[in-house]
């Protein structure tokens, strides 16, 4: 079981690949690992132990990544006939009734999903604290939150629970939980993973889906064997020119790399956070790119309105949606405050205020681009402060929305890329002092991947993180 722990999902297939183990080996060696560390993170919320076993004593596809136990998100992916709950009570006896297109790509790759991970309700904050499950906690320090919304699958990666697991982004949830818990963390170029059959996008662009890795290569030899458009889906992206995974290890070049400490809302960065991107500008230097002080202009306060014009109207139609195919009628008992409120004053949006909020968001997109005609990347810290505490935002009864602006505050670098769709990833390169992990985000060009893939395996080699490993172990 350890000596699985030390191997990334590419080398544990790689062990399959050649004989040396067995799917079944690798799978229970995953439930032992859940079963012993589980109770002191509950990161795993819904285990598929038993279907996990019958599917590796089945016949394998040839894939990359064959054999290899996986967590899924317990968010947006489905798998037919496991519960779906969202993390809201509202859900907590759904069934799904099919695999989501994301999940059959899963399947047909090899992977071996072995349970589904902790989220908050509806992924609405940006850490993992939900009513129905309870907290997830950090494996670095269990006081603090794993950050959101895919909190529990970035904790499960972290202690090795599985190599790799599930996540989705809609405003930072896949880079804030990599932040904090010190794992690989990608969100990949709108439209280059499916959203079917249910959506063809959801919140208007904002999500997209991919997951929590230890390993770059991990991570690009994933998007290899899920991207690509699904028929009917609304964006259709150019294919790369060669394999994801043909980029790790390939030679960036010399990139012109921008580089920020400051906070686009003008908010104070904390010093550690200010330290990580320092860092790793004088280790992109020590490599050949060269580094040039810089950020974009873009109305922030524009993009802060229309950011929430859209998420609190999405909030409200995903409320009705979930009621329509459960019949059920919403009430504010089934729902945590915060989604309540989200949902109230999403109600109060006509449909002029959500097409202005698009038409917003598209502008400041363009302005964010013609950026990136000169910039090759933009690094700036994943977050302005290390891991917060557990608890650090909630909201008085009265004023359940002052989370949502402490959520805003916290994921400020994030959900501009959102916005954009531009893919971006969060490194593991730094640790403070009490040995929480910090994440620097690095943003490429929309529909580049590749090249923040080569630069990530490139500072991987430069400043590895599998030495690390959480106090929890």
């Amino acid at each position: 079981m350890d000596d699985f722990y030390f191997l990334d999902a590419m080398g544990q297939a790689e062990l399959v690949q050649n004989k040396e183990v067995q799917a079944i080996e690798l799978v229970e060696a995953a439930i032992r690992r859940i079963e012993l560390l589980n109770p002191k993170l509950n990161a795993v919320i819904t285990p598929m132990f038993d279907l996990a076993i019958e599917t590796a004593c089945h016949k394998l596809p040839q894939s990359h990544l064959a054999g290899v136990p996986f967590l899924l998100k317990d968010l947006i992916a489905t798998v037919g006939g496991i519960r779906q709950t969202e993390g809201s009570r509202f859900l907590k006896d759904y069934i799904a009734q099919h695999d989501s297109e994301l999940v059959k790509r899963y399947k047909q790759a090899g992977l071996i999903i072995v349970g589904k991970t902790n989220t908050p309700e509806f992924g609405n904050t940006a850490t993992v604290e939900p009513e129905l499950f309870g907290p997830s906690y950090n494996p670095w320090n269990v006081n603090y939150t794993t950050g959101g919304s895919s909190g529990g699958s970035a904790a499960a990666v972290a202690v090795g629970m599985t190599p790799m697991a599930h996540g989705n982004d809609g405003g930072g949830s896949l880079r804030t939980p990599s932040s904090c818990c010190g794992v690989f963390g990608l969100k990949p170029t709108r439209g280059r993973n499916p959203l079917g059959p249910e959506y063809g996008d959801l919140f208007c662009g904002l999500i997209a889906e991919h997951a929590l890795t230890r390993s770059v290569r991990d991570s690009a030899a994933l998007l290899d064997l899920t991207s690509g458009a699904e028929l009917g889906d609304p964006y259709i992206i150019q294919p790369p020119v060669r394999p994801f995974l043909e980029e790790v290890g390939a030679d960036p070049g010399s990139l012109l790399i921008a580089f920020t400490t400051d906070s686009p809302d003008g908010k104070p960065v904390h010093t550690e956070c200010k330290r990580a991107v320092d860092e790793a500008a004088k280790l992109c230097a020590e490599l050949g790119h060269e580094m040039i002080e810089i950020s974009p202009k873009f109305d922030v306060g524009k993009l802060g309105n229309a950011f929430t014009n859209l998420w609190t109207t999405c909030n409200a139609w995903q409320i009705d949606l979930w009621s329509y195919r459960t019949g059920k009628i919403p009430t504010p008992l089934e729902f945590e405050p915060l989604t309540w409120a989200l949902q109230e004053f999403g109600r109060k949006n006509s449909a002029i205020d959500l097409l202005m909020a698009i038409k917003d968001i598209q502008q400041v997109s363009r302005e964010i681009g013609c950026f990136f005609k000169k910039y090759d990347v933009w690094m700036t810290p994943t977050l302005p402060e290390p891991p917060v505490l557990l608890g650090h935002f909630d909201a008085p009864p009265d004023n359940p929305m002052e989370a949502f602006d402490k959520i805003g505050q916290y994921e400020t670098f994030l959900e501009l890329v959102n916005a954009t769709g531009q893919p971006a990833m969060s490194i593991p390169l730094y640790w403070t002092p009490d040995n929480l992990p910090i994440g620097v985000q690095f943003i490429g060009r929309f529909g580049d991947e590749a090249n923040l893939f080569r630069l990530a395996a490139q500072l991987e080699q430069a400043r590895p993180w599998f030495n690390r490993h959480p106090p929890i172990l």
